[in-house]
């Protein structure tokens, strides 16, 4: 006969159910604060929490009390200056108390709640209702990696994983199946015993025989144990291949004289910004960095954004590099390509339409999306309004923006990647 003793412990995210309830509820107020940090912020603390404050009326519930009830009656007390009907002086100097110190023009007048969301919240209601356009997982890989998965009721198994349920459902069908007999005749012989009291009351000797034999069935169901060895079932859980989708993330920037260092840093804001994205999305990111003055040159991160150069700028030596890489290193059976190249809009007027068949023949047809982001307050010259016929060409995959100051990058960000509705 087994015991089995339940011995789990109770969870340490005890609350979590009602946290989520809670920021469902304040989900404006902290949305608000979450764009606000987004603006603020540098790159580098683009990942870690937030601390949100809610003013103090917001937070506040209904209560229902029982007033006053019945006719109340009130005796005031008089006075001796003053009767019905007089006109009482505004007092010299204003009126209402002698308090101190200066009015403020601002200010809630209560108490603000505050607490703090996590770096995985913080990025939830960052990215909400945003989507990778075209997002489709071409080849998935890396099943070096296993996920263990419910596979059914085993009769072997490890305590830990004990089903009770279905341990308790087995114990009682074997009872019912071997006590059923024995339960039967106990009822005929119960109501045999209650005839024979009730119209042969002197026949002691079937009484007494009843009794022993009302004894013995109770004593067979008894032995019967509450829970056996093969009543206990277990969870089987198997392992089973987690595979993994892998993208691959080109960045291509203009260096050229006319980059100013303050418009490398909008454009890097912008860079982070998909790639936090994107690594929501997939399990494996590479990432290429392609500079580009009148040549392009793959370099590492830290060339990428801080390198200075001088020159012209030819943009279709970086589109054509691009294209250089995908073919040598990322098969397009296997990874799924994005884009983003940031640029002041400066180019070499007859490259722009070069720049406009590069992308509508070679780029745009293996890639799941490529954004271009002009970072300029002038107005637009040819390159924007060559990619403009990109844009017509592959509506679902090529987006364009224009960026002024770093406080349009989360903005024109959403707008770039927001939910388009499904027909």
């Amino acid at each position: 006969m087994s015991h089995v003793i339940d011995r789990r412990l109770n969870g340490k995210n005890k609350s979590t159910v009602n946290r989520q309830r809670f920021l469902r509820r304040y989900r404006d107020h902290i949305k608000k604060a979450v764009e606000e940090a987004v603006s603020r912020r540098s790159i580098t603390d683009m990942e870690h929490g937030e601390q949100i404050s809610i003013p103090g009326r917001d937070i506040d519930e209904p209560v229902l009390h029982h007033g006053r009830g019945g006719r109340q009656t009130t005796v005031h007390p008089g006075n001796k200056e003053f009767t019905a009907g007089e006109r009482i002086a505004r007092p010299q100097g204003g009126g209402g108390g002698p308090g101190s110190g200066k009015a403020s023009n601002s200010g809630e007048g209560m108490d603000e709640f505050v607490f703090q969301i996590t770096q995985e919240e913080f990025l939830d209601f960052m990215f909400e209702d945003l989507e990778l356009p075209n997002l489709v997982k071409r080849h998935l890989t890396g099943s070096d990696t296993f996920k263990h998965v419910r596979a059914g009721i085993s009769n072997e198994g490890n305590p830990s994983r004990i089903n009770i349920v279905r341990t308790l459902r087995s114990a009682h069908a074997r009872r019912i199946a071997l006590s059923g007999s024995s339960r039967a005749k106990l009822k005929t012989a119960l109501a045999e015993l209650e005839r024979l009291k009730l119209e042969e009351p002197d026949n002691f000797g079937d009484i007494q025989a009843l009794e022993e034999e009302i004894s013995k069935l109770r004593a067979r169901i008894n032995r019967v144990p509450f829970l056996d060895t093969f009543d206990l079932k277990y969870n089987l859980l198997t392992k089973q291949p987690n595979p993994s989708s892998k993208a691959v993330m080109f960045c291509l920037m203009d260096v050229s004289g006319s980059m100013t260092q303050s418009t490398k840093d909008i454009a890097k804001r912008f860079f982070i910004l998909l790639y936090l994205f994107l690594k929501r999305n997939y399990d494996k990111i590479e990432v290429v960095f392609i500079r580009h003055h009148t040549s392009a040159k793959e370099v590492d991160e830290e060339e990428f954004f801080y390198s200075r150069e001088t020159g012209g700028t030819i943009v279709s030596s970086a589109l054509k590099l691009m294209q250089e890489i995908m073919a040598e290193r990322y098969p397009l059976n296997e990874w799924n390509i994005y884009a983003a190249q940031a640029s002041d809009g400066d180019n070499w007027n007859d490259d722009s339409p070069i720049c406009r068949d590069i992308l509508i023949k070679q780029i745009m047809p293996f890639v799941q999306y490529f954004t271009y982001v002009e970072i300029t307050p002038r107005e637009h010259q040819a390159l924007w309004y060559e990619y403009e016929q990109v844009a017509e060409a592959f509506a679902e995959t090529f987006a364009q923006q224009q960026l002024v100051s770093a406080g349009d990058i989360y903005p024109v960000f959403r707008e770039l990647f927001q939910r388009r509705m499904t027909t």
